[in-house]
């Protein structure tokens, strides 16, 4: 009876203590919190749209190039189906070493253009979210934010700052 009667007395201590802490006074300070999503600021942000141009400009030639070259694979390919059957056992040997040798340039020139691109848009990309960490600072710093996540299952769209950290990073970049 004795344990009881102490359980149920740490149990109103317990509760009392939440209450005091759930009825804080008005005047202690909020916790503000806020989200930044960022494949938004990638895709409407005029610093990302700007990367996105010089990468476009700095590979379309690479590009343009790298698809001629499938072209004319193709094309040798299906020349050499069409006369495979009327070739001699060593004209096929040598064009199936031919086309061999083209697929494999074309295949080394698409996999080295892949790693390039790849390579210049995460430096690009690393440019645009510094540059997006630096604004969203501000803008905690500046409208005293405790915390900004960028990542979340759910968001409610009163603590989306997103907006603010687009406006700002394209006024940055006029």
């Amino acid at each position: 009876m004795k344990l009881r009667l102490s359980f149920v007395a740490y149990f109103l201590v317990v509760s009392a203590g939440l209450m005091g802490l759930v009825s804080a006074p008005a005047s202690a300070q909020q916790f503000r919190l806020g989200y930044v999503n960022l494949d938004r600021i990638i895709k409407e942000a005029a610093p990302a749209k700007n990367a996105q141009a010089r990468l476009e400009q700095e590979f379309s030639k690479r590009e343009k190039e790298l698809q001629a070259q499938g072209g004319a694979l193709k094309a040798r390919a299906d020349q050499f189906e069409r006369e495979a059957p009327t070739l001699s056992d060593s004209q096929r040997l040598t064009r199936q070493r031919e086309l061999a040798d083209m697929d494999r340039d074309f295949q080394r020139n698409r996999r080295e253009f892949q790693e390039d691109l790849s390579r210049r848009r995460n430096e690009e990309l690393q440019q645009v979210f510094e540059r997006a960490n630096r604004v969203v600072k501000q803008v905690a710093d500046t409208e005293k934010y405790d915390l900004i996540l960028q990542e979340a299952v759910y968001v409610n769209p009163k603590h989306d700052i997103t907006d603010k950290v687009i406006q700002a990073l394209n006024a940055s970049s006029k």
